[in-house]
């Protein structure tokens, strides 16, 4: 018998790839958001101007191909701090606004402590449990798609409930997408850590926008 072929030895390489990519999408997934949180950082200080919709848009959709082209070489690094920069510098002027705001600081600080919250507690328990979250992918596709649409109507047409549903709406499916992404990870459904890396930010970085905006609009000084 082969032992190096046998289904044990299988088994525990499986588990030692999945255990590696699982170590580098957490590192990198670090990484970046400390390039991001740097970048915003700068962004603000230097009161830099919204890049505006079109060019945001531009800029995340043709980033995030990059990304997925160059997902299994070095450019793919390069990409990801790319895109996450850039992400990044489009949140500085975002969070000056809030910041501006009547008890602004700690709206900003409360969104970001539950962000935080959300997602520690959320891959702790998909890493605890082990539950394969698999069949929540065409769900998840088809409401990010619908909450993206809703969401660039709230804007052209001014409307703020509907600009209020949507960021729920974001808050549900990027949680749902955190679940899904970790599980992905854990049952070798997703192997490449790049990819990993992006989806779990841009998981983060929704799922932040989203809560400071709901939180904005129901406290008492948010009106």
């Amino acid at each position: 018998m082969n032992i190096v072929n046998s289904p044990a030895a299988q088994s525990q390489a499986s588990v030692l790839a999945t255990n590696k990519v699982l170590r580098n999408t957490y590192a990198l997934l670090s990484l970046t958001l400390l390039f991001s949180a740097a970048v915003a950082g700068v962004s603000m200080m230097l009161n830099l101007p919204h890049p505006g919709l079109i060019i945001t848009l531009v800029g995340y959709f043709g980033l995030l191909f990059l990304t997925s082209k160059f997902r299994n070489s070095g450019l793919g690094l390069l990409c990801v701090f790319a895109l996450t920069g850039f992400m990044g510098y489009t949140l500085g002027p975002i969070l000056n606004q809030y910041l501006a705001m009547a008890n602004g600081p700690s709206t900003v600080m409360t969104a970001l402590g539950g962000t935080g919250a959300i997602f520690l507690g959320l891959s702790a328990y998909v890493l605890t449990t082990r539950k394969n979250f698999s069949f929540m992918g065409g769900f998840l596709m088809v409401g990010i798609i619908v909450a993206f649409l809703g969401g660039l109507g709230a804007l052209f047409f001014e409307m703020p409930l509907l600009s209020l549903a949507v960021s729920g709406m974001f808050v549900l499916l990027m949680s749902g997408l955190i679940l899904y992404e970790t599980s992905n990870i854990i049952h070798g459904g997703e192997t490449n850590y790049i990819m990993a890396t992006v989806a779990l930010y841009i998981s983060i970085y929704n799922l932040f926008l989203s809560l400071l905006h709901l939180l904005t609009a129901f406290s008492s000084d948010g009106d």
